[in-house]
């Protein structure tokens, strides 16, 4: 019962304060100063300015940064237009036509930037007037490209993995591996809903794409090169051993900065816009995670964290039971926050309880990468809808129509890497990765 009125406090809170606008990492820092003060009597402000240290201090989080500074850069270059001009041609023949661009384009690009934001504004800027302009229906292109970015946050280099990998001291080169497969799985499940909504809509009727010989394929593939070459050193480096997530960052802003200048597109202002967008961004993400260490240490010291995990485990709740309960959990929870906050605000109590229920880490790391996936396409705070909104003019309740059929192929992803955890920890348990990565 005290448990229960802890939680009701701090909950109170925290919504009191992101309900007045307040930042989501300084409303973290509020929930723990009001929980210090309340049931220690330590020093609140020495022991906020140590644990806010600590927490930014991170060899491993300096990939982050770089990891949003690679994807601002090619975000400023010419790769969505190239992208579609070698994607096109192979996929035009497939049930579903060039809608799939969206989805392979949102699948590939998703492998050099890290952020569903950046990766579904650069395949949209690519794909919408495209597959207006061939008449492909206008629900399909907005649900396809809102849940196809959505792998830009399983996908290495995934940011929320990152996060993820920070907060509960997980190696973050196996998160990465072991989102790779998870994320190919969902894009080809995305595909397979696109070719049999072809086949049997009636209102399923674009133009035909004039066809192309093998050679012509080929001589637009070279669109794909630099984009594929990058991808290679970036995960090949990583695979092989030779760099850690963070050197892998560092090679990958080097190649896109190199990727940038060949085309042209490398000037003063670019590198300073890239740079400086990727700032405000890693300061936001640090500033959340700064204020989720705060507050992870204030519960540490009511003991909820603890005490929840006793509770659930006099529940004899199962394995697939707890899953259930948390994959609500984090669905109604990404109804009113992005999924990096869900993950860093939540883990000082969810950590325990799957350790507890002997729950594997790093597939856990996939399972909620997942689930907070969805809240990328929930309305009242899906992201992905407000950006789609101000690309598209659409209303928000048709957009969240079109994102709907998306949501359920998550929901379904989650009980395939249930059925199929191999899925996700066969890569990481069979690669050879450099320590501290």
């Amino acid at each position: 019962m005290e448990d229960l009125s802890i939680i009701i406090l701090f909950l109170f809170v925290l919504f009191l304060l992101l309900g007045s606008g307040v930042w989501v990492g300084l409303a973290l820092m509020g929930v723990a100063w009001v929980g210090m003060e309340l049931f220690t009597a330590r020093p609140v402000g020495d022991v906020m300015l140590t644990t806010i240290w600590s927490a930014s201090s991170s060899w491993t989080l300096t990939a982050l940064p770089l990891f949003i500074w690679m994807g601002e850069i090619l975000f400023r270059t010419r790769l969505s237009e190239d992208m579609f001009r070698g994607l096109a041609p192979w996929l035009a023949r497939l049930p579903g036509g060039l809608v799939h661009t969206n989805i392979v384009g949102c699948t590939v690009f998703a492998a050099v930037s890290g952020s569903s934001a950046a990766t579904l504004t650069t395949v949209g800027k690519m794909s919408i007037p495209e597959l207006r302009k061939r008449g492909y229906p206008e629900n399909m292109i907005i649900g396809t490209l809102a849940g196809a970015a959505t792998l830009g946050l399983m996908i290495p280099p995934s940011l929320t993995l990152i996060v993820y990998g920070v907060t509960i001291n997980e190696s973050i080169s196996k998160l990465f591996f072991a989102g790779v497969m998870p994320g190919i799985f969902l894009a080809g499940m995305f595909m397979t809903y696109v070719a049999i909504i072809s086949r049997v809509s009636p209102s399923w009727n674009p133009n035909q794409e004039a066809p192309m010989s093998f050679a012509q394929k080929i001589a637009n593939s070279r669109f794909l090169l630099p984009v594929m070459l990058l991808i290679s050193v970036v995960i090949g480096s990583m695979y092989l051993g030779f760099a850690t997530a963070t050197e892998a960052a560092a090679f990958g802003v080097i190649g896109g900065l190199i990727l940038a200048a060949s085309q042209g597109s490398l000037s003063w202002k670019t590198f300073v816009e890239s740079l400086m967008g990727a700032t405000r961004t890693s300061a936001m993400i640090a500033l959340i995670l700064a204020g989720a260490a705060f507050l992870s240490l204030a519960m540490g010291f009511t003991g909820l964290p603890r005490g929840l995990a006793d509770l659930i485990a006099q529940m004899e709740l199962t394995r697939f039971e707890l899953l259930m309960v948390l994959l609500v959990f984090y669905i109604v929870l990404g109804m009113f926050l992005d999924g990096i906050s869900s993950v860093v605000l939540t883990m000082a109590v969810v950590e325990p309880m799957i350790r507890q229920a002997g729950i594997d880490l790093i597939w856990f790391g996939i399972f909620i990468v997942v689930v907070v996936e969805m809240a990328q396409i929930t309305p009242p705070i899906g992201f992905n809808l407000f950006v789609l909104q101000a690309m598209t003019d659409h209303e928000m309740g048709f957009i969240a129509r079109a994102a709907f059929p998306m949501f359920l192929i998550m929901v379904f992803m989650v009980f395939v890497l249930i059925w199929f955890p191999e899925l996700a920890t066969w890569l990481p348990d069979n690669i050879r990765s450099r320590p501290g990565g």
